[in-house]
């Protein structure tokens, strides 16, 4: 990519993007690792968010830093093992965003609906279940994107150079059509799985605080109703998110699709558009940091109570 004043404009305007993502998910990381060095229980809830906010540190780094260094016009900067190891942490981190989200959606409609007895079952063997699924969730992603690193290698790469598709600072192999096809279709149902539950349960907490909010409105007075309850407040934050991240979600598999079946780059996915992909990890850490008590709490959590 040729240095050029709109290169060098987008660049600046990517880096600063970055810069403020990473320090916002980075500040939460931050809350909870204090909070579990003072010997402090994380919650279910907690605990989705601590490897939400950790994947989104990795896939803002390894989707947005290679970009902006393209950018300013850095051509061959990553070697083979750097492209490998780059593009494998991004394809992670993407799914795992996916993941939980999708947990952290369902497990709230399971928190909110808890009234109900069947719901409330459910919702005590989630909270012993939710660590362990976290942990082998990451697993799981290292070995559902294992033949990323094969069709990887970077631009100075020089076999088999007819069947590769070049990416600004890396290059992918052109899999046969059956192959790829079949690896779509697995990352497809797997995605397609997350994304239902997802909606599922974003429904089912609509239907929740409508029916609240509906109750709360002929019981109460309009100075109590104005008060929201910290379960409302939090589904309501989770839904902004889930918004948030099935844009940026949708856009980013619109992209790889065109990008894995079609031989040649798709030069829209990788121009001003590429903020859309990474929107969500910068965007949700402020989010969440709104629902955190204060931004007191936050950076000095040792002398604020939990």
């Amino acid at each position: 990519m040729k240095m050029t004043s709109e290169n060098f404009a987008m660049g600046v305007f990517l880096f600063s993007q970055i810069s403020v993502g990473v320090l916002g998910n980075t500040s939460i990381l931050f809350y909870y690792v204090t909070l579990i060095l003072n010997g402090k229980h994380l919650m279910p809830k907690d605990l989705i968010i601590e490897h939400l906010t950790f994947a989104n540190c990795l896939n803002i780094i390894s989707r947005g830093i290679p970009r902006t260094m393209s950018y300013f016009g850095l051509k061959v900067f990553l070697n083979d093992i750097g492209c490998k190891i780059i593009l494998y942490i991004y394809r992670i981190t993407r799914g795992m965003c996916l993941y939980m989200m999708c947990l952290l959606s369902c497990f709230q409609a399971i928190t909110i609906s808890s009234s109900n007895s069947r719901w409330r079952k459910l919702k005590h063997r989630a909270n012993k279940y939710i660590g362990p699924s976290c942990s082998v969730s990451w697993l799981v992603h290292l070995l559902l994107n294992i033949m990323i690193p094969s069709n990887v290698s970077s631009l100075s790469y020089t076999k088999n150079t007819t069947k590769r598709v070049s990416y600004e600072y890396c290059s992918l192999l052109a899999s046969e059509k059956l192959v790829t096809a079949l690896y779509m279709l697995l990352l497809c149902f797997s995605d397609g799985l997350c994304l239902g539950l997802m909606a599922y349960s974003s429904v089912s907490m609509v239907s929740r605080l409508y029916r609240h909010k509906r109750q709360v409105k002929h019981i109460h007075s309009a100075q109590h109703f104005l008060k929201v309850s910290p379960e409302d407040r939090a589904t309501q934050t989770i839904l902004i998110l889930l918004c948030t991240f099935a844009i940026s979600y949708l856009y980013s598999s619109i992209v790889t699709v065109f990008r894995t079946c079609s031989k040649y780059p798709v030069l829209w996915g990788v121009n001003v558009f590429t903020v859309i992909e990474i929107c969500f990890p910068i965007f949700s850490p402020f989010v969440l940091i709104t629902n955190l008590k204060t931004a007191t709490s936050l950076f000095l959590p040792c002398t604020s109570k939990r």
